[in-house]
């Protein structure tokens, strides 16, 4: 996980406090912007399971485009499972679309899926456009237009669902990457109970209190659902009989956080290793 802030000037997000106190790690912290100037790793235990999470340096307006040290910043956090986009409660919005303007601009799309859009090129035949849901935006020849920008005159695409130009952009360039994204709205002591009952509408927001370590538990509830962790408690007991001699059981318990990747490789491995 990761926390960015961004533009200039802002007052402090409040991301370095956060990891210091979530994670136990000192993050340099201080009343002005851009405090972290390199990156600070932490690692928080939670329902048995070690996450680490990086405090990045901030970035500031047009690091898409190369200023500061936006790409290095930009190209660690297209490398995370979750992002954190830690801001101020009182201005998020602002400092919300911009960020989120630079991340667009570097190939990352916040709380998306990839487009049901399939894309093949072949040698010849031209452009064939196959629709299986009506679409609103996207018809022949505004797909013609889009591949003639990028010197396609030949491929298959089918528009599985109710898609854009953007949509079909993102698929032809194939570099761009998904990632769930919890925005964390710190200095809620500075805000009445009126306006926190507003903020908790938001969708993937999380409002707290890093200095006063308020409301760390929802925090860390809605990370465990965005990363889609699951706590399993697996035992296995196998019989295995030697005309009758001797009974073999194994027991092997593993009380760990594991996805189903993981489930399936124990379940059917293990059986087989005996």
């Amino acid at each position: 996980s990761s926390g960015i802030n961004a533009e200039w000037p802002l007052r402090p997000g409040g991301k370095s406090t956060l990891l210091s106190n979530l994670a136990g790690v000192y993050s340099e912290v201080a009343a002005y912007e851009f405090t972290t100037l390199t990156t600070v790793p932490g690692v928080i235990r939670y329902k048995g399971a070690k996450i680490q999470l990086l405090d990045l340096p901030g970035i500031i307006e047009g690091a898409k485009d190369g200023k500061g040290r936006g790409r290095q910043v930009i190209a660690v956090a297209r490398t995370c499972k979750l992002i954190f986009i830690v801001l101020d409660v009182l201005k998020p919005l602002g400092d919300k679309a911009i960020i989120q303007k630079e991340l667009e601009g570097f190939g990352i799309r916040l709380n998306k899926i990839p487009p049901n859009i399939t894309f093949r090129r072949k040698e010849k035949g031209g452009i064939n456009l196959t629709t299986v849901v009506p679409q609103s935006e996207l018809d022949l020849n505004a797909v013609k237009q889009i591949l003639g920008e990028y010197r396609i005159s030949n491929a298959d695409i089918i528009l599985k669902e109710d898609s854009t130009s953007d949509d079909l952009i993102d698929v032809i360039e194939g570099n761009r990457v998904y990632i769930p994204c919890i925005y964390v709205l710190n200095k809620i002591d500075q805000i009445s109970i009126e306006e926190l009952d507003v903020i908790y509408k938001i969708p993937h927001c999380v409002p707290l209190s890093a200095h006063h370590k308020w409301n760390f538990d929802d925090l860390l509830e809605k990370m465990w659902d965005y990363l889609q962790l699951t706590r399993y408690r697996i035992v296995y007991i196998i019989l295995c009989l030697a005309r009758y001699k001797i009974i073999f059981i194994i027991l092997c318990m593993a009380d760990q956080v594991c996805k189903w990747g993981v489930f399936k490789f124990l379940f059917f491995s293990l059986p087989h290793l005996i």
